[in-house]
């Protein structure tokens, strides 16, 4: 596998690399060999199915669930709505375009995004269509509901805002970012009364809801590097909320943890990653963009354990089941570490395709989407 050619997956938005020659001396990086080790928990399937494949693109089409429902879409526009319990299909919808941002969930309405920037909601109880808007950028991350409002966060480096019922756009957030980026972005929190969003230009801001004003930044990561490739500090991951302090990682840049009230840094690390964070046990959970599984302890930062033997397999985003943190990697195994010391407890290969899209754990449940679209439900006896 070349790790190179694993970034330029990831995205790489800028049209001048070949001219620059960057992959002219691509250098090959194997990933590391799975190690041995001694389950200490079975895996048990309680179902799976097909939903459509991820595509060829750096596409994660994240699935949207709730306490009943999966809603999931494949990259050549088909919309599922499958029953939690059983796998099975309440609805489908085509929509005979390619989507790029996974689904968003809201009270009542689920919202996907089109190749081409059209943004789309339905209803969620039928999948019959509410409203569409065309965006003025490509948005690859889900756009984020409350009661009132929806935020699709752009490709360009904007926030807009929509009423989730009428679809009437009610404010618009720009931001200027750096004209080489990872692709992707970070999707937004929609809380009540305000917005908190990460850029590529290494910011999190804080929005009102209420016109689209700000209401505070804070530089997360500052570019540091002689070429544009080194100075690159996308924040690609959703930031995660815990009793008012938003932690947020960039790539090659900082993890930071941020007092939500007064933007006051609490603590900052050394981290580089594109993917969501996880918290558990006290701890936040990287997966950083060597592969690197780390565990911070949320109160002070300090390193809890570190897990470097899935170096280079491309790791997704972490999420928290049990006792156990778990990450998938590019050969569709899932890895299941120990909260409290990071070791090995299991593995259990889902398909051979990869995951890249991020996991969902609701009810001591793992909900896994594989890039060929192979949807499980995974439980830790």
């Amino acid at each position: 596998m070349n790790y190179l050619t694993r970034l330029a997956a990831v995205g790489l938005m800028a049209a001048n690399l070949s001219a620059c020659g960057w992959f002219s001396s691509e250098v090959e990086i194997e990933p590391a060999p799975l190690v041995k080790f001694e389950a200490e928990k079975d895996v048990d399937v309680i179902w799976r199915t097909s939903v459509g494949s991820l595509g060829e693109k750096f596409n994660q089409l994240t699935m949207g669930i709730t306490t009943e429902r999966i809603y999931t879409s494949s990259v050549s526009g088909n919309v599922y709505a499958l029953d939690r319990a059983s796998g099975d299909v309440v609805w489908s919808v085509e929509l005979d375009v390619p989507v790029a941002g996974g689904v968003g969930v809201g009270p009542n309405q689920i919202a996907v995004t089109t190749e081409q920037g059209m943004l789309i909601v339905l209803n969620n109880e039928d999948g019959s269509e509410i409203w569409r808007k065309q965006l003025q950028a490509e948005a690859l991350s889900p756009a984020q509901m409350n009661e009132q409002l929806l935020v699709s966060q752009l490709q360009n480096g904007s926030l807009v805002a929509f009423d989730v019922n009428t679809g009437e756009q009610k404010w618009t957030y720009d931001t200027q970012i750096p004209a080489l980026t990872l692709r992707g972005t970070s999707a937004p929190i929609v809380a009540l009364d305000a917005t908190l969003a990460a850029f590529a230009n290494g910011k999190l801001v804080a929005v009102d809801n209420r016109n689209g004003g700000l209401l505070w930044e804070r530089l997360i990561a500052a570019a540091d590097g002689k070429s544009e490739l080194e100075r690159i500090i996308d924040i690609d991951g959703q930031p995660i909320l815990a009793n008012g302090v938003v932690y947020v990682v960039s790539y090659q840049g900082k993890l930071v943890a941020v007092s939500v009230q007064d933007a006051q840094v609490l603590w900052s690390k050394d981290a580089s990653s594109y993917r969501q964070l996880a918290a558990g046990f006290g701890n936040i959970y990287v997966s950083e963009d060597n592969s690197f599984i780390q565990a911070y302890d949320q109160r002070t930062s300090a390193s809890v354990w570190r897990q470097p033997a899935l170096e280079y397999r491309e790791t997704s985003a972490p999420a928290v089941i049990g006792n156990t943190v778990v990450v998938g990697d590019f050969d569709g195994y899932l890895h299941f570490m120990s909260q409290i010391d990071g070791r090995f407890v299991a593995r259990y290969q889902v398909d051979g395709s990869g995951i890249r899209s991020d996991m969902k754990v609701v009810d001591d449940t793992l909900y896994v989407l594989t890039n060929a679209g192979r949807l499980a439900a995974i439980k830790l006896q």
